[in-house]
């Protein structure tokens, strides 16, 4: 039995791992339980040093002093002040005008403000709760489709996640070790087709099926010529300018992506300042919101450090790199395996457990292969977005299950009773835009370009130079490495240093 546990403690503990989450446990103290079990248990065996623990502390310090990881509340902060400053609402409600008299012009207005929101929010609850609360009430008032109109929704919200400053990427990159500008870069042109792709689904609904998204009609078009113009002027000048302001500044060089968040941020206050919503009530939820999401994005950074910390030391790494290495196919097998193993994962676990969990695991197999680490992460990215739309545990639909009205109501427009909307019409109603983004993981792998030929340095092979060569054996791995290290090839820096340099 003791030999058995010690020649297979890298897979006891990946299952044992998998088996809390099922069973419902936090995600971060299920990642640290489980290592710090597996450790005590891997020194009761005489397999590992008690000196293993000793490098806990530096390793949670490191965490702390990681500068890139600042990012994250300055970007949150700055979409919670935006989206509680009504930019959203004023946004949809004038794009909305603007595109009304085509059919499906209210569905064309949620996407395209959904990706001005994910350029200037970065957040999904932020995105689908403030489009949920303004446009779902219109759009049923004027007779869309419910699954159509709740899927939109959910699905426009989510490209908060790709397109830059999505946290996602922040994450993701730190977890790669490669810069947060250059996922910033690679990601824009897939976040934009991605975007042209719902566009298309609509316009060949409203070919085939016009009464799924019919056009406003003429009582409800209270803008139009000169008035409608300069509403849209006022509408998108301030967000495209706080768009530059962040994303052009890391685009050019001239701030970090840490540094251009706490430009969003201050741009955010001086915005709603300007529309005369800034008082101390928004500051204190934004503050609130932005603590608690940065607290829970830390405490899962801990836990997964633990947990790596000590699945490396019991030769994890290898074992993981041994089993998808071996895979029939070289770098396309792999490239399968993974885009199927996060597909399916993203039915229970969100885009930050993924990254934590499952990254840092396919990473330096990705490396390993000759993948270029920039196109890797943003196809896991592209993956990744679909654990917000997966039925039944996508949080994009329980963000829009919440602010829907699930009894009948009565229209203040109209005054007419209206029937509610449905759990299962907003669960069928992802399911083409889950399709849509299955659709978007290969035309990335595809066309490698989309992601490569936007970034201004070089970050590795080019995944269009990928070959189907016979998998390497175990041999070729040499012996197992001991290295306290995780995410990253062994490398002489002190156990306690971040992944990355923190100016990413």
């Amino acid at each position: 039995m003791t030999a058995f546990l010690i020649e297979n403690m890298a897979p006891l503990m990946f299952g044992c791992l998998i088996l809390f989450l099922l069973l419902g446990f936090p995600v971060a103290f299920a990642l640290a339980a489980n290592g710090l079990a597996f450790a005590l248990l891997g020194i009761e065996l005489g397999l590992l040093s008690p000196a293993l623990l000793q490098a806990l502390p530096e390793r949670i310090f490191g965490i702390m002093r990681n500068d890139t990881l600042l990012a994250i509340p300055f970007f949150t902060f700055m979409g919670l002040i935006l989206e509680r400053s009504g930019m959203a609402e004023d946004l949809l409600d004038t794009i909305g005008q603007l595109f009304g008299p085509l059919r499906g012009g209210l569905a064309y207005a949620v996407i395209f403000v959904g990706a001005l929101l994910a350029a200037t929010t970065g957040v999904v609850a932020a995105s689908v709760i403030a489009m949920g609360l303004i446009s779902l009430p219109i759009m049923i008032r004027y007779g869309y489709d419910r699954r159509l109109a709740t899927g939109v929704i959910a699905a426009s919200g989510t490209l908060a996640q790709i397109i830059p400053p999505s946290l996602v990427l922040i994450v993701m990159a730190d977890q790669l070790g490669r810069s947060v500008g250059d996922m910033y870069e690679g990601a824009l042109f897939p976040g934009l087709v991605l975007t042209g792709l719902y566009v298309g689904y609509v316009f060949l609904l409203t070919l085939f099926k016009p009464e799924m998204a019919p056009a406003l009609p003429l009582e409800a078009r209270t803008l139009r010529g000169m008035k409608l113009a300069q509403r849209v002027a006022i509408s998108l000048i301030p967000p495209l300018v706080l768009i530059f302001l962040v994303l052009g500044t890391i685009f050019i060089g001239l701030a970090t992506p840490t540094e251009g968040g706490a430009m969003g941020a201050v741009g955010a206050l001086i915005l709603a300042a300007a529309k005369r919503k800034l008082n101390l009530g928004i500051v204190r939820q934004a503050v609130d919101s932005t603590a608690k999401l940065s607290t829970f994005v830390l405490f899962i950074l801990i836990g997964s450090t633990v947990f790596g910390l000590v699945f490396r030391a019991v030769n994890g790494d290898l074992w993981v790199e041994h089993l998808l290495t071996s895979l029939p196919g070289g770098q396309i097998g792999f490239l399968i395996a993974a885009n199927v193993l996060v597909f399916f994962l993203a039915f229970f676990l969100d885009f930050f457990e993924l990254a934590f969990i499952i990254v840092p695991l396919l990473g330096p197999v990705a490396d390993k292969l000759g993948i270029d680490l920039i196109w890797f992460g943003v196809l896991l990215a592209v993956n990744m977005q679909t654990s917000f739309m997966h039925p039944p545990f996508g949080f994009a639909l329980f963000f829009l299950r919440s602010v829907a009205p699930k009894d009948e109501y009565e229209d203040r427009v109209t005054g007419k009773r209206m029937r509610g909307v449905t759990t299962g019409e907003i669960y069928w109603g992802s399911v083409p835009f889950v399709c849509i983004q299955i659709i978007m993981v290969a035309i990335v792998i595809a066309f490698p370009g989309l992601v490569t030929s936007g970034l201004t340095g070089g970050t590795g092979v080019d995944p269009s130079t990928i070959e189907l060569d016979a998998p390497p054996s175990m041999d070729d791995f040499g012996p197992p490495t001991f290295d306290l290290d995780f995410g990253t090839p062994p490398e002489p820096e002190p156990a306690g240093d971040p992944p990355g340099d923190g100016r990413q």
